[in-house]
């Protein structure tokens, strides 16, 4: 067995595609090496590593591109288990490609592959009758209600800037299981740089006559990476995002960065709603329940802080520096 500590790495969605962007490759490809010059550093430190990511935006696009084909082709839409598949598969290849590249260019010896990877969920879980996330493209009412009769499709009604319409929404289950962590723990044990876990995982299920079944549903891509973590007995869970610095009071007049946090003050704050829905609270969580499981230190920070290792606040279970640690710069 490795000796070498053992890191798991959840890449944001804007590891590949950023703002402003129109998503080419060219653009994923090269946001992808900007963000893995990042990790070199652990590798030089003999780290075995673990990269997750996420998938929102192109998993949409492909949820688009199933609905061009439907309606001028007629072509049957893929179910949402075969696009989260296909986006782990493609987006796989391209941070694969990109990091064989940014090895060679720092004359690092390790080998990469990227692996499909279910996750197990609870059918009978609450989420799957009340569906909040929203996936595919804007719709009309007529439209909406035309596919909601079709396919059963859920909808609810989504206002922008740019108008209104009705976009369908999935339920986001809690993941129960990664279907094959043991192959994931054992090829980083051996010095494999594994991408797995990709977009939260394929949401499987086994039904009563244990025939392993797919579910209409996503998975947050946080909450399964840290689960990945424990149950591969990662030392460390760093989630890269985009922002620079966990904030009390987000964009508010007394606005402070969270220097340092025990696990109930973090705790105490995320009850207090503390940290965004829709951007901070998931990733709190998550590191907070790699914690609960027994792993030793999670970070959540930019990519470009990683090095420097100014994570701007820390979180341990108690007020020490060797016990338990979640560092977060977000």
């Amino acid at each position: 067995m490795s000796t070498k500590k053992l890191a798991v790495i959840a890449l944001g969605g804007n590891a590949l595609l950023r703002g402003n962007q129109k998503g080419t490759i060219e653009e994923q490809e090269q946001n992808a090496t900007d963000t893995l010059e990042n990790i070199v550093f652990l590798l030089r430190q003999g780290y075995n590593l673990v990269i997750s990511h996420g998938n929102g935006p192109q998993v949409g696009n492909a949820l688009l591109q199933n609905d061009a084909g439907e309606q001028v082709y007629n072509l049957p839409q893929m179910p949402l288990d075969v696009c989260v598949a296909d986006t782990q598969g493609s987006i796989g290849y391209i941070i694969e490609r990109a990091l064989r590249n940014v090895l060679h260019k720092h004359n690092i010896k390790r080998e990469v592959v990227t692996l499909v990877t279910p996750v197990l969920v609870d059918i009978n879980d609450t989420a799957f009758s009340n569906p909040t996330k929203r996936v595919g493209r804007i719709y009309s009412k007529e439209d909406a209600d035309k596919l909601a009769a079709s396919k059963g499709w859920v909808f609810k009604e989504e206002v922008k800037d740019t108008g209104s319409g009705w976009r369908r929404v999935v339920p986001s289950p809690a993941p129960k299981g990664i279907l094959n962590e043991k192959v994931i723990e054992s090829m980083a044990d051996q010095g494999f740089i594994v991408i797995a876990s990709g977009g939260g995982g394929i949401p499987v299920y086994y039904d009563e006559e244990g025939t392993l079944r797919a579910a209409e549903a996503v998975i947050d891509k946080d909450s399964a990476s840290a689960l990945l973590a424990s149950n591969i007995k990662a030392n460390e869970f760093y989630i890269l995002t985009d922002v620079p610095y966990i904030y009390l009071n987000y964009k508010q007049p007394n606005q402070q960065i969270a220097e340092f946090l025990n696990y109930d003050d973090t705790k105490k704050y995320l009850d207090m709603g503390m940290f965004g829905e829709g951007s901070m609270a998931p990733k709190i969580r998550a590191a907070l329940k790699f914690i609960e499981l027994g792993g030793e230190k999670s970070i959540i920070t930019e990519a470009t802080k990683l090095e420097d290792k100014k994570y701007g606040s820390k979180i341990t279970m108690e007020y020490d520096a060797k016990d338990k640690t979640i560092g977060c710069s977000c």
